[in-house]
């Protein structure tokens, strides 16, 4: 449940509540907005059937949460979360652009795409160390050999980096290296790694299941929450359907339908949704339109050769005019890129 206290309720009464719901076993998290401050419950509100916390100094009203997630949801967060991540923030004013190959595959690969992407306009560099690929043949990934390469291309270009953590160990090692860690399609119920990087000051780019409905999503994003890790981004790269001419179905309604229901950021990956890097534009701008925080863009320098989904990777120079097409409708949404 959701205490939501009275317009400049003085400090002494949000104090007065808080104080009676810890003494009654319960969790408390504050949240002072631009007009209101509310104080979300988390656990079993019949602990409080002794108190009328309605009638307390400084209380306007009792919400009750219907939804299974508390942290992840509106309700307890009323003004939209902006997360940090290194010299960037992600769900601002500016337009989060995360770029870069899906496999990391040399440290002259990293450099000349960490380069190349910055001039373009990218505020993150993205790339896979762990690779959990369809088939067990296929490039697993350089594992801690390609993060050092990620870490010496931050120092170049000053772009935080983001890699996908795919067990504990992974977790163990990334979190030497990395500002941002992806939790990917396949892995977003794993409840067990959710809980680990929840455990983790390091915030968590959360992409949605394959077939994962949008409450199972935010569900999803309450496991890290609730292990105390409150930086969460959560990213829409398609659904799977019965379309067979693109790799999934991107779920544009999944933008509006997270800001109605989350406080959290979410940004878009229109590479995995598509699968065909000619369609990467269009839904790019679709999910601008729609008001995602950001983008997640594959870019390869040699897509041809690339060791890891080269058929959805942009070159540089496009992933430069897509950024530059972009400009004009992030401004006409109220957003910098």
């Amino acid at each position: 449940m959701i205490v939501v206290m009275k317009p400049h309720a003085p400090q002494n009464c949000v104090d007065q509540v808080i104080q009676v719901i810890e003494g009654h076993g319960l969790i408390s998290h504050l949240s002072v907005g631009d007009e209101v401050t509310i104080i979300g419950v988390v656990g079993d509100k019949s602990k409080l059937a002794d108190c009328n916390l309605e009638l307390f100094d400084g209380v306007e009203k009792i919400v009750s949460v219907t939804e299974s997630y508390k942290l992840a949801n509106k309700k307890f967060h009323a003004n939209p979360s902006t997360i940090k991540v290194g010299n960037t923030e992600i769900g601002g004013k500016k337009l989060a652009m995360i770029a870069g190959p899906c496999a990391i595959e040399s440290r002259d690969q990293m450099l000349k795409t960490a380069q190349a992407i910055k001039g373009a306009g990218a505020t993150i560099l993205r790339g896979g160390a762990y690779k959990p690929r369809t088939s067990p043949y296929s490039f697993q990934g350089l594992e801690e050999e390609g993060l050092r390469y990620m870490a010496e291309a931050r120092e170049e270009t000053g772009l935080p980096i983001v890699c996908e953590v795919t067990s504990l160990e992974a977790v163990e090692v990334a979190a030497k290296y990395v500002n941002l860690f992806q939790i990917g399609a396949r892995n977003m119920q794993n409840f067990y790694l959710l809980k680990e990087v929840g455990k983790t000051n390091i915030p968590v780019i959360l992409k949605r299941g394959l077939a994962a409905t949008v409450d199972e999503w935010l569900n999803a994003a309450e496991y890290i929450m609730s292990e105390g890790n409150k930086n969460v981004i959560l990213c829409e790269r398609g659904i799977r359907t019965f379309e067979t001419s693109t790799r999934n179905t991107l779920d544009i309604s999944a933008v509006p339908v997270v800001k109605a229901k989350s406080h959290l950021p979410i940004i878009v990956d229109p590479s995995h949704a598509a699968g065909v890097r000619h369609y990467i534009a269009p839904l790019a701008k679709a999910a601008i339109a729609a008001g995602a925080d950001g983008l997640m863009i594959e870019v390869h320098h040699d897509p041809a050769r690339a060791l890891s989904d080269g058929p959805q990777s942009l070159k540089p120079s496009k992933f430069e005019a897509l950024c530059n097409e972009l400009r004009p409708l992030s401004k006409l949404m109220g957003r910098d890129l």
